[in-house]
């Protein structure tokens, strides 16, 4: 995909002071027993009863062949474009009279600015568009014969609104060749015939590169839930034909079009930040990738890192460090008094602040590239473009590759909490939902991906382990079974019973969840795993988000306090629903604002950029031979 840095406009934005913002077992058996436990230490709900004598319950229908089936987890899409259509001008075409001596003479005069007249020049002429554009350019000059674009024979003042604002799509990270537009010169030789064909075909291309522009902008160039399973996002309707009208009917053509970009902070933010990277120079400091440095030790390395920090200290880490770095920033010695600057810097780039530089720190700091963080800013301005304009306030807001939840209510960060998120192999979707309840002491109700791929194998041989881990095995009717009484080697990926873990201090949910129904069952929850927490890289789960502070995000949604929550944790198995309407976004960004509107960059754990990167080139290449 091309990167366009030229603009023709400064961005006249003004951000706010506050945005509304491992390791693998050694065994099957081992994952298992570390993922579920061995057994019940405390059940608020009573001590589950001794399985009775074993009697294998079969299939009424013959197994699936094969005793590895395995349910698989979504993949990747190579995205295909819609191909763009030729639009077909029939409609518009005045119906075919009988021809006379007196027609035969006539020759259409530009100046009657005669539509019907203008558009008989449309008949050899060859638009290509995406099909629903195509359709409405049809619909709406059939019931609206009139020019939105020409007035007195050349293009109007809002033509040349429209025309500057397409001009300046790279100031968003758009692509300005995906709306260019041919423009009839002021001044021309053709006869008043070429001159009426020639403003026609304008003002039919500019509508349609109007209409893709504002398309882009609202919904974005890709749809995500085309490109994996992993992306949910519901269809954001935009009326084509309404916006030709409202453009036709107002002189305020800038105002309509830059309103349909996302209106919150962080776009505006990511787009200074694409301005600022597309004006600034490479990095000229170069530090070792591999670089590790303990307190004491010494590397040539180090300035260069301490000059770094320097360069982009803020008032508060100015007012703690700044004498530090001034006096020791030459320093090829890792003094003891630089530690906690290193440790705040780590701390700041979502690490746990150990005080030891690592490749991760050395990343944090000059490991991304001029190039790649435009990369990864421009994708994420194409992911805003899918979510709601208004993010919404309280909002909770989870970025996978931050590995953090935040809950934000009236611009400020109420509570930020570390969070593990899904394996490679386990990913968590990219979606948005709304809160609705809060479980204390859980059930844990078992996906069926986890059933057959990583319990069946187990119970083939051991049938009863699931009576004696504290799980509950109920069939099609909701009729408990005891585990032990099921011929689990007679069931493939298809397994016609539920299972679920009662409470208890050994549930893969810990003491709450936190639940916002969505059809990928992922939910924040607590966790008996509290290790997992102390490392940087918390892609450890299942899919589901867990938290480290699932107590004060339960308290921030339910609108209550801390010591609430523990009392009513006090009793047992419980429920209740959240009664303000709180979104919840499940995201992935690796270039997002913290909130006084610093872009941070992250790591692309799930590779999802490249995939985003591709697609877009995809809708590129479909869109270049346009005309």
């Amino acid at each position: 995909m091309k990167i366009l840095g030229n603009k023709k406009a400064v961005l006249p934005i003004a951000i706010a002071a506050t945005l509304a913002l491992g390791q693998q077992p050694a065994s099957a058996q081992g994952l298992f027993d570390m993922l579920f436990g061995g057994g019940i230490r405390h059940n608020p709900q009573g001590e589950f009863p001794p399985p009775p004598k074993p009697r294998k319950i079969r299939p009424s229908v013959p197994a699936e062949e094969g005793g590895g089936a395995r349910i698989s987890s979504p993949t990747y899409n190579t995205y295909r474009a819609d191909k763009l259509v030729r639009v077909d001008f029939k409609a518009l075409l005045p119906a075919p009279q009988p021809a006379t001596a007196q027609d035969a003479a006539f020759v259409p005069s530009v100046t009657s600015n005669s539509f019907r007249d203008a558009v008989a020049g449309l008949s050899d002429y060859e638009l290509f568009a995406e099909p629903e554009i195509a359709k409405a350019l049809v619909a709406y000059y059939s019931a609206n014969p009139d020019f939105i674009w020409v007035s007195d024979n050349a293009p109007n003042s809002r033509a040349q609104d429209a025309l500057r604002v397409l001009g300046e799509a790279a100031s968003y990270g758009l692509t300005p060749g995906d709306y260019s537009v041919d423009v009839p010169a002021a001044a021309s030789s053709a006869t008043p015939e070429e001159r009426t064909k020639e403003l026609a075909r304008f003002e039919m291309a500019l509508s349609a590169r109007v209409l893709r522009y504002a398309h882009d902008a609202q919904s974005g160039r890709v749809d995500p839930n085309r490109m994996t399973g992993y992306y949910d996002f519901p269809a954001k309707p935009f009326d084509l034909e309404g916006a030709l009208n409202t453009l036709a009917h107002t002189q305020e053509v800038r105002t309509y079009l830059e309103s349909r970009h996302p209106q919150n902070a962080e776009y505006q933010a990511l787009r200074v930040e694409l301005e600022a990277l597309e004006a600034s120079e490479e990095n000229e400091i170069v530090v070792d990738p591999k670089l590790l440095l303990k307190p004491g030790e010494s590397s040539p390395e180090l300035p260069k890192l301490l000059t770094l920090i320097s360069r982009n200290l803020d008032d508060e880490m100015g007012g703690n460090y700044g004498e530090v770095l001034a006096r020791l920033g030459k320093s090829e010695l890792y003094d003891p008094e630089l530690v906690p600057v290193i440790k705040a810097v780590q701390q700041r780039a979502g690490m746990k602040g150990d005080g030891v530089i690592g490749p991760r720190t050395v990343a944090s700091l000059a490991g991304t590239s001029k190039a790649d963080k435009i990369e990864k800013v421009m994708v994420a301005l194409e992911e805003l473009r899918w979510m709601p304009s208004d993010l919404g306030s309280p909002r909770v807001f989870i970025n996978q590759p931050a590995f953090t939840a935040s809950y934000i209510d009236n611009g400020e960060e109420k509570l930020k909490t570390r969070a593990v998120i899904g394996r490679v192999t386990n990913q968590t979707a990219f979606f948005y939902n709304q809160i609705k309840q809060v479980d204390f002491h859980p059930y844990w109700g078992v996906p069926q991906s986890i059933i057959v791929n990583e319990m069946l194998p187990r119970l083939r041989s051991d049938p009863g382990y699931l009576d004696r881990a504290g799980y509950e095995v109920t069939d099609a009717r909701g009729k408990r079974i005891p585990s032990s009484e099921v011929d689990w080697g007679a069931y493939g990926a298809k397994i016609p019973f539920s299972v679920r873990q009662q409470p208890s201090e050994a549930n893969a949910l810990g003491e709450l969840k936190i639940l916002f129904p969505n059809k990928h069952a992922i939910y924040m929850h607590d966790t008996p795993q509290k290790s997992f927490f102390a490392r940087d890289m918390r892609a450890l789960s299942h899919g589901c988000v867990r938290l480290q502070d699932p107590r004060g995000m339960a308290a921030a949604v339910l609108g209550t306090t801390v010591d609430d929550i523990a009392e009513k944790l006090k009793h047992g198995h419980s429920t209740e629903n959240v009664t303000r309407v709180i979104p919840v976004y499940v995201a992935y960004f690796t270039a997002w604002p913290d909130m006084s509107g610093k872009i941070e960059y992250f790591d692309d754990v799930y590779d999802r950029d490249s995939k985003l990167m591709q697609a877009l080139d995809a809708t590129e290449a479909v869109r270049t031979p346009s005309s």
